[in-house]
């Protein structure tokens, strides 16, 4: 990687390898970044009303905020009250996939991280795996206490 000011190439290698420390500081700073990406508040501090002048941290001319009107971009990834109802009727109606009964056989006998990776190799992405996870565990947990007594009848 070559800048204007400097000629020869930056090597970040060289750099992690000569300070170890710098390497573990950068790498805890990325993973509470990944951690707490959905949490603004942890990340950056609100920012501070501006001064009126011209220097300084909070510098710009004050101004008031101006109310705007809520877009119907800020409801992405809400599941209405009728979604919800209808994926219930389906999951019902349809019971599960094959692989999710595989899934709900491997966490019943206390393979969890083959369930996982059965759910990455069927779902295609890690984050999509645990969350099919967590949902089969939960069906499992919901069965175990109150659907226990309708099996034996």
């Amino acid at each position: 990687m070559k800048s204007r000011l400097c000629p020869q190439p930056i090597r970040f290698k060289f750099i992690f390898r000569r300070n170890p420390n710098f390497f573990r500081a950068a790498t805890l700073l990325f993973k509470i970044f990944r951690e707490n990406r959905h949490r603004t508040s942890l990340v950056m501090a609100p920012k501070q009303p501006n001064t009126g002048l011209f220097v300084g941290l909070n510098k710009g001319h004050v101004v008031t905020k101006k109310e705007l009107a809520p877009h119907p971009s800020d409801r992405k990834g809400k599941s209405s009250k009728r979604v919800h109802f209808v994926r219930n009727i389906i999951r019902e109606v349809a019971g599960f996939a094959p692989y999710e009964k595989r899934i709900t056989e491997l966490l019943k006998v206390g393979k969890d991280k083959r369930a996982l990776k059965v759910a990455k190799r069927k779902l295609g992405t890690h984050k999509r795996a645990k969350k099919k996870r967590e949902e089969m565990s939960s069906v499992l947990r919901k069965i175990r206490s109150g659907g226990v007594g309708e099996k034996k009848k």
